[in-house]
This record gives C-alpha cells, structure tokens and sequence, in this order.
C-alpha cells in the first residue's frame, strides 16, 4: 500500500484546516449553551407527557442526523423511530398516530418534504417540536415549540455543506435524551435490557444460570470416590475440576487443576488415594441467580479459574469456568 507523503509546510496546512473546522463547531456548540432554555423545557415536558413515540422526521443530512437522535432517544427510556418525510407523503405517515409527538430536523426550516406534510401533522392535533436554524421561517413558525440550533457559520469554507449546523442539532438531540433519561429516572439496567447484545448488558443481565454448566456436562464424584475417579471425571469434563458430593448432592469439596499439582508435589499415590484425602474443602461458590459478572468478580478475587454453584442449602447445581465468561462475552 501506498503511504502519501507530505511536505512540511502542506502538513502544517492540513493540520490548520483540520483545527479550524473543530474551533468552528466547538463555538456553534458553546452557542447552544443560552438554547437550553423554556423552550428547551417545554419540549421535555412534550415528550414526557407523551403516550406512544417520539416520531423523528429530517431530510438529507438532517435525516442523518435525526435517525441518530431517535437510535439515542430509544435506547434511553424515550420510544422513538425515523420516518423518512419523502415515504411520509406516499403511504409512511400512517405510522403517526394522535398519541405521538412529532420532532422535526431542518436547519432552513423549510424543507419541502417536511413542510407538505406539516397539515397533516397539525389535523393529528399532536405536539410538534422543530429544530431549526432560523426562527423566522415556516417549520418553526408552525411548530408548537422550536429549539433555536442556528449556527454563526459553518465549518465548511464555502459555507455550503452542512457541519457546524449538523453538529448543533446532533448536540441538542443528545441533551434532549439525557434530559428526558434523568427525568424518567433511567436507570444502567434499564438501559442494559434495551442493549442485551452489547457488553454492559451482557454484564448487567446475564446470570450464572445462563451459562453454568449441568447435568451430564457438570463434573462431579462421589465423596467415596478415589482420587483416580476424580481425575478421569475431570479429564472427561475439561473444566480443570470436579465438585465432590455426598449421597444427597450436598457439596463436600472440590478438586481442581491445582490440586493435583499439590497432590503430587506431596508424594500422595494418585492411584490409591481417596477424592477426601485431596480435596479443597473451603471451596468458592456462587448461587445461580447471581449476576455472572458477580462470579468473574470472585475468581478474580481469589485467582481461580473455576466456581462451583449452590443453592442456599448447598446443594449442588453446577459448575462455572473463566472460559464460560470470556464465551459469553463478560470479560
């Protein structure tokens, strides 16, 4: 591949173009600042007395912008989705309905596609918020609260392509989002059950449970057992240990990978001993209601590898590997 080459001097360039562009949009945002005002709240008041969806409407970059603010505005306690305002007019506006508010992106405030559909918007008798870069113009005018996000310039020299503005309405759509997340008192589980996929809902809803391993795939001997047994049952299971039972199923102890090390730095004959000479009876374990984030916290507290899992009486239930939550995407 290729590596391009600069001159010093077209380096330097570069690096002032780049600089120019962030202090212009890093302005437009400080701007924002005296925007977060009654009508900044009287939005928030719109959208929290709201009975079905935040419906995000924008076209063109603004539309970029708007399914951004309506992904955010949804995963954070505040139903949303983007419709498209061209579709709008060809069939999609039935997705509106009278228990929904309306959040218009224009940064000219009249955008044609918003604005052939701004009568039906208004016959729905529905709140309608704007987000507009001139208060003067008729998206905003016909809004029933419009945020000011007007920008002295944009980033772009030529002053043609949206940056700044863009920028601006992104900004104000995230304040709105967490505004409405404090007021509804959005909690990191709630935010975790709308994102089972990602890593903190997996650290926040995933339980031992899920993935402990049972039945046929859960080691296990006897605590009559002799230390051979307990060594096959290991190899036939490849969890590195064996829990250790007796008659009722209660937890005896365990057997692990370093305990055999031990057994056999003692001079202890593996073919004749018995699973009680060996075993670690002060054995870790954790219950299979408990967050699996809980069990990596108490392998990592005590450096093992594996838990055995119980229920209040201690019985046993399962068995638990660091290989498990690294599978499942805790670690």
């Amino acid at each position: 591949m290729h590596i391009p080459t600069f001159s010093e001097q077209h380096a330097e360039q570069l690096k002032r173009l780049g600089l120019a562009v962030l202090d212009t949009e890093a302005a437009a945002l400080n701007a924002l600042r005296s925007r977060v005002d009654e009508h900044f709240v009287m939005a928030c008041g719109h959208i929290l007395q709201c009975h079905g969806r935040i419906v995000v409407i924008g076209m063109g970059k603004s539309g970029h912008i708007g399914g951004k603010i309506a992904a955010t505005l949804a995963s954070t306690g505040s139903p949303a989705f983007f419709v498209h305002p061209g579709e709008a007019s060809h069939g999609d506006l039935g997705m509106i309905t009278d228990k929904d508010v309306v959040l218009a992106l224009s940064n000219s405030g009249e955008t044609e596609e918003i604005l052939t559909i701004l009568p039906l918007i208004k016959r729905l008798d529905i709140p309608l918020i704007s987000l507009t870069g001139n208060l003067s113009s008729t998206l905003a005018k016909a809004a029933t609260v419009n945020i000011d996000v007007s920008v002295e310039k944009e980033a772009c020299p030529l002053g043609l392509a949206p940056t700044a503005s863009t920028t601006a309405a992104l900004a104000m759509g995230d304040a709105l989002a967490v505004a409405l997340l404090e007021s509804r008192g959005f909690s990191a589980d709630d935010f975790a059950r709308s994102h089972p996929g990602g890593r903190l809902g997996r650290r926040l809803l995933l339980l031992v449970s899920d993935i402990m391993h049972t039945d046929a795939n859960m080691p296990t001997v006897s605590i009559d057992a002799s230390l051979e047994q307990a060594l096959l049952e290991m190899t036939r299971k490849g969890l590195g240990m064996t829990a250790v039972v007796d008659a009722d199923n209660k937890l005896c102890g365990i057997y692990t990978d370093g305990d055999l090390r031990r057994t056999l730095d003692s001079g202890m004959n593996v073919h004749q001993a018995c699973i009680q000479e060996a075993m670690t009876t002060d054995c870790k374990t954790v219950q299979a209601e408990h967050l699996a984030v809980d069990a990596l916290g108490v392998m990592q507290q005590h450096k093992i590898s594996g838990l055995l899992v119980v229920d209040e009486r201690h019985h046993l239930m399962g068995a638990l590997h660091m290989h498990d939550l690294l599978r499942a995407g805790v670690v």
